[in-house]
């Protein structure tokens, strides 16, 4: 029988300051497949066609094994022993999520394209166990577990076999330059091993909400990974530990304490070393306050950047418009919003 469903997955914020690699916060900006199925249509490569609107919608492609959705939900059906879509299916995807500004468009494809696998296939996993999946594309947990567990969460994964995670049959993204992998080599990837990674959803204070200040430039992951030391000095990653360990209970509290968040929410692991990257990055970071922006609690880069995220309860135009002010200093034009935690995470609804 035709089938109608949605697949829903709100963007995140991964670091929130000190929490490199390890913090992840799901927000309300949510990338939305619209899914039908067809039997009795034939013909279409892969039994699947593409439409897509929204951000990216003139550069990205539409072809099932190179779209990363879609190429993703291959992995999966493969992974089963099902070489394509089991019925022509309609994929429409509606893209909010700027692509390439530290939002996690790449993590929130990963995740809609292992729960349309899902779906499609009637697999019956459940969130824990398609994360594995999702793990062996993503290979940072932030923004994927945030994306599909929802609120704010810390996560970790185990070290797995080297032979498990080279097969090229796994599709990659935002680790290397460009997606790679995901080549069908006509044999079935081995399914996950259970629990590669692990996490825990902490509170958030009902009051705080995210100020996004979104640059109108793009930054890959990977240029900006490419920036980082491969060793740090232990005063520096213990700066970053003692911040991380009082940010993820600070941020349950209400009312929040606004002078204690600010000082949480420093780091010297990353931000310092993207600054090259991101014009007047410095000078942002330290251009409000909660002493001279009433409202704001913290400031940090969003993820790889080169968006800005403000936690703010309140006076969100004015915080804002200083931020806004700093970039165009710098000739650089940006969008801002205010989002609020995405608790649930990713959400399927069949029609």
């Amino acid at each position: 029988m035709p089938r109608s469903f949605t697949i829903r997955v709100p963007c995140s914020s991964a670091n929130i300051g000190p929490g490199f690699d390890v913090v992840g916060l799901a927000l309300s900006i949510w990338l939305e497949l619209r899914v039908k199925t067809d039997e009795a249509i034939s013909g279409v490569p892969q039994n699947c066609e593409i439409s897509y609107e929204g951000e990216g919608a003139s550069d990205l492609p539409r072809e099932a094994d190179s779209n990363l959705i879609t190429r993703t939900a291959l992995y999966v059906l493969k992974c089963h022993d099902i070489r394509s879509f089991p019925a022509t299916t309609f994929v429409h995807i509606v893209n909010p999520i700027p692509l390439g500004r530290g939002l996690g468009s790449s993590g929130a494809a990963v995740v809609a394209g292992v729960m349309l696998a899902n779906s499609i296939g009637q697999f019956g996993l459940s969130k824990e166990r398609m994360m594995d999946y999702c793990l062996m594309i993503e290979r940072h947990p932030d923004n994927v577990t945030a994306a599909m567990m929802g609120g704010f969460v810390g996560s970790y994964l185990r070290e797995l076999d080297p032979v498990d995670m080279e097969r090229k049959e796994i599709p990659l993204s935002e680790v290397l330059p460009e997606p790679a992998g995901g080549l069908d080599t006509g044999l079935r990837p081995p399914e996950p091993p259970y629990g590669i990674g692990h996490h825990i959803k902490f509170g958030w204070a009902k009051e705080v909400k995210a100020i996004a200040i979104i640059p109108n430039f793009e930054l890959s992951t990977a240029n900006s990974r490419s920036v980082l030391p491969k060793m740090y000095s232990a005063k520096d990653m213990i700066f970053n530990l003692q911040r991380l360990a009082v940010l993820t209970t600070a941020l349950t509290r209400s009312p929040p304490d606004a002078d204690l968040i600010y000082q949480a929410m420093q780091d010297k692991v990353h931000q310092p070393y993207r600054k090259t990257l991101i014009p007047g990055l410095t000078e942002i970071l330290l251009s409000v306050t909660p002493k001279s922006h009433p409202g704001l609690l913290g400031i940090c880069l969003s993820g790889a950047g080169p968006t800005i995220l403000a936690l703010a309860t309140h006076n969100f135009d004015k915080i804002a418009s200083e931020i806004l002010a700093r970039f165009s200093k710098e000739g650089v034009e940006c969008a801002w919003k205010v989002l609020e935690p995405a608790y649930n995470g990713a959400e399927h609804v069949e029609e």
